[in-house]
């Protein structure tokens, strides 16, 4: 209960300050962890980033605004962060597909992103197995990707990056393997946001290894703690295993993700291991 009347009190100060620079390491205290694990729960529970919420729900007080044609567009513009009437209106056409000036002609639609609350939802008590280790430093070799999330919307996509792989090279980066976790591994690691509201995040496919190789890319991976959750079942299964370890383990535990660090899904026969790196709080 803490963290959801936190996580509603950071939201409650973005709220209280659209119009006013928003510091994100208070909306973070706010919500009783820290800045990097409040964005990536915020990014994991919404589809969105944080800095991509907070500028829908100033354009959309915006747009109410301008429906007072008193209101001068620069005085808006200013109000809720833009440095010029034409940097306002390049991001107001983005969003609501209209500029200002139009956006205030009679019976013109423009679009509406309500404010967010987190809500507690009790469901089947499904046990959630893991375990706490402490694992030396290890390689990552495999195909590595630049991804950006924009919009909910990843580029590229998981299946194009896999499918970009042929069998061949996926069994030459399985032959790799001399580690643990066994087998292939898709790992996202170095996850960051920008003010503009994008994320962008490395992810390699390949294996865990102690050996050197230069033909492909490699991620090191320092000593670290690892949280390693087992799952069964398909990729559906994987996916709501993960979304709770989010909204349900990191919230309620001692521990906290390492800001940047790697995380690990190694999945054969239906059986999964997600590995998430965290630390103390």
């Amino acid at each position: 209960m803490d963290m959801l009347k936190g996580m509603n009190q950071a939201l409650n100060y973005i709220e209280e300050n659209l119009d006013n620079t928003i510091d994100l390491n208070e909306v973070a205290t706010r919500a009783f962890c820290s800045e990097y694990q409040f964005k990536r729960l915020f990014a994991f529970l919404s589809g969105i980033t944080i800095s991509e919420y907070i500028r829908r729900r100033r354009l959309t007080l915006a747009a109410l605004e301008l429906k007072d044609s008193q209101v001068k567009i620069i005085d808006i513009a200013l109000k809720y962060g833009y440095q010029s009437p034409d940097a306002f209106s390049r991001a107001f056409q983005n969003y609501h597909g209209v500029t200002p000036s139009v956006s205030r002609k009679p019976q013109q639609t423009v679009k509406a992103y309500p404010r967010m609350t987190f809500q507690l939802t009790i469901q089947g008590g499904n046990e959630m197995n893991y375990r706490i280790v402490e694992k030396a430093a290890f390689k990552v070799v495999g195909v590595k990707y630049e991804v950006e999330m924009v919009d909910e919307i990843l580029s590229p996509t998981y299946e194009n990056m896999i499918t970009s792989i042929s069998d061949a090279k996926m069994s030459e980066l399985e032959s790799f393997s001399n580690h643990e976790p066994s087998g292939i591994v898709h790992v996202s690691a170095n996850y960051s946001e920008s003010s503009d509201g994008k994320a962008t995040f490395n992810q390699y496919i390949g294996a865990v290894t102690t050996e050197e190789n230069d033909d492909y890319s490699t991620l090191e991976v320092p000593a670290l703690t690892w949280a390693i959750f087992e799952v069964e079942g398909d990729w559906l299964q994987v996916e709501k295993h993960w979304q709770r370890i989010y909204s349900e383990w990191l919230p309620t535990s001692s521990y906290e993700l390492i800001e940047g660090g790697p995380e690990i899904l190694a999945s054969k026969d239906h059986k999964s291991e997600i590995w998430v790196s965290i630390k103390k709080k």
